[in-house]
């Protein structure tokens, strides 16, 4: 499949990889349009897409809403006439131990509260399933040719502290295999569905964190450092122009294992 000339929809499009995924589409000649909470953050990536000579375009959605995500599809529809590349990149993080007991006594102190674990799915999971949907549906009424992906994490293997963030995680990892299987039972053919699995990524948020927390996870990925934003979007533009990636996971982690290594 060819990127150029493809309509792009990205939700998180204002931030991190969805914003590094738009540009590097855009520059590949898609026409990119971008959803977030953040019109702020939305404005000036389209304005410096447009400066770049790509064409972009962008509306507010909240991606855990029927109605909201709809009006993104339509909205791309009726901006660039068609949906190729659905990337649902929208996701956010309430770390916690699931109960956290006090040093001395021994009892239970704290517990990762309902709000923050449905907070998560409901972003994290609920939100893919209705930006996929509502992108799938008008993909096959029209016949659009695409790829639908999932962003999954090296997390789908679990991490402390985060039970709500790796459960969403896990989850996304196994979404290419059964979508395409129930794709495949009723004959639609030429929408592709491919997880991405980044590992730590060179974000401004991780790069900012504590260094020393940040080196102890740096000693745990084989290559010896981060993962770029833009190795991300490379990955994410080969699986566009490989019509024989389809129905899998593809972790681009930089060689991360479970656990840290000593040194």
């Amino acid at each position: 499949m060819d990127i150029k000339g493809a309509v792009a929809v990205i939700t998180g499009g204002a931030s991190g990889i969805g914003e590094t995924l738009a540009k590097r589409f855009a520059k590949d000649g898609a026409l990119v349009v971008l959803g977030d909470m953040n019109q702020e953050g939305l404005d000036r990536v389209v304005a410096e897409i447009k400066a770049a000579g790509g064409k972009a375009a962008a509306k507010t959605v909240n991606v855990t809403d029927d109605e909201s995500t709809a009006a993104l599809m339509d909205f791309a529809i009726e901006t660039f006439g068609a949906i190729n590349i659905v990337a649902p990149c929208a996701g956010i993080i309430r770390d916690g131990l699931f109960i956290s007991t006090d040093k001395e006594s021994g009892k239970v102190k704290k517990a990762t509260s309902t709000a923050d674990f449905k907070a998560v799915i409901d972003v994290n999971l609920v939100g893919p399933f209705i930006t996929l949907r509502e992108a799938a549906i008008r993909m096959v009424n029209n016949g659009y040719k695409g790829v639908l992906f999932t962003i999954s994490s090296i997390q789908k293997q679990g991490g402390v502290g985060q039970l709500n963030y790796s459960s969403t995680k896990a989850a996304l990892a196994l979404w290419p295999k059964i979508l395409v299987g129930e794709f495949q039972m009723r004959g639609i053919s030429g929408i592709r569905v491919v997880s991405i699995a980044p590992g730590y990524v060179g974000t401004p948020m991780v790069k900012g964190m504590d260094q020393g927390a940040l080196a102890k996870i740096v000693s745990g990925v084989h290559i010896g450092r981060l993962i770029e934003p833009e190795e991300i979007a490379d990955s994410m533009a080969w699986v566009v122009k490989n019509d024989a990636v389809d129905a899998t996971c593809i972790e681009v982690a930089g060689g991360m294992i479970s656990g840290m290594v000593a040194k």
